[in-house]
């Protein structure tokens, strides 16, 4: 049998070029460094094999739906409840068929650099909507009315009609077959990936009112309420994208 050099060995675990033929063998060398390769492969390969299952599990609803007929389902989540200043953004996505991204879950759980990863691979792969409503808007209508129109606003903005929808704790006043789902973020893919993108989407424009309004740090806190914002708007008032119905904010002009 051919002897493998530790140098060789670790390339092939790290470019995945390996069997669990070879891993096995491997697995009786003597060698610390072959060795500690098998172990990093069974490690990737337990994660992989947990991330699979998760995924499935998250699918569980998909394709409750997919059985009854409903082909194109667009998971609805929305982000920006709780900020003193911009507005509240709700995402609709609508995945393809056969679509996998290992590691996706609710965008609290990710790093900023994982939800832009997987935003990415969304809008290149599946059919995405973004709503939202302004501080003016939330101040009219209150937080959970626009929170709401922002997830119809997205639903409407996607590039095709669903079939049907799952929501994140939320029934909307749509005329399609939909359910509420709480923590939905955690229980389904097609939320999980609204989620991330609503998520990225707000962010983003948060980072355009910190270029616009340095002195508030909106880029570092998105605009909750954290002690800099606070300070910020005791020293430089309040801006037309404050939430004006909010207390801190409230108490400020």
């Amino acid at each position: 049998m051919k002897q493998w050099s530790v140098a060789q060995v670790q390339q092939a675990v790290q470019e995945g070029t390996c069997s669990e033929e070879d891993i096995q063998e491997w697995e009786k060398d003597p060698r610390a460094g072959v060795r500690k390769a098998c172990a990093a492969w069974r490690k990737r390969e337990a994660r992989a094999a947990l991330q699979l299952e998760q995924w499935q599990e998250m699918c569980a609803v998909e394709n409750s739906f997919a059985r009854n007929g409903f082909q194109a389902v667009g998971g609805v989540d929305e982000v920006g409840r709780g900020p003193l200043a911009g507005p509240v953004t709700a995402a609709c996505v609508i995945l393809p068929d056969n679509f996998y991204l290992p590691g996706l879950t609710d965008s609290k759980q990710l790093s900023d650099a994982r939800r832009r990863e997987f935003a990415g691979i969304l809008y290149e792969n599946a059919l995405v909507g973004i709503g939202s409503c302004s501080a003016q808007e939330i101040d009219e209508l209150n937080i959970y009315q626009a929170s709401r129109q922002a997830m119809v606003r997205a639903v409407q903005n996607l590039p095709e009609k669903p079939d049907a929808l799952l929501v994140d704790a939320m029934n909307l006043p749509l005329d399609l077959p939909q359910e509420s789902l709480i923590k939905g973020d955690a229980r389904s893919v097609s939320i999980a990936a609204a989620s991330v993108c609503a998520k990225v989407h707000r962010d983003d424009e948060m980072k355009q009112f910190d270029a616009e309004w340095p002195d508030y740090g909106f880029a570092a806190h998105a605009g909750y309420g954290t002690k800099q914002h606070l300070e910020a708007l005791e020293t430089h008032g309040v801006l037309s994208i404050h939430r004006k119905s909010f207390t801190p904010v409230k108490n400020c002009l």
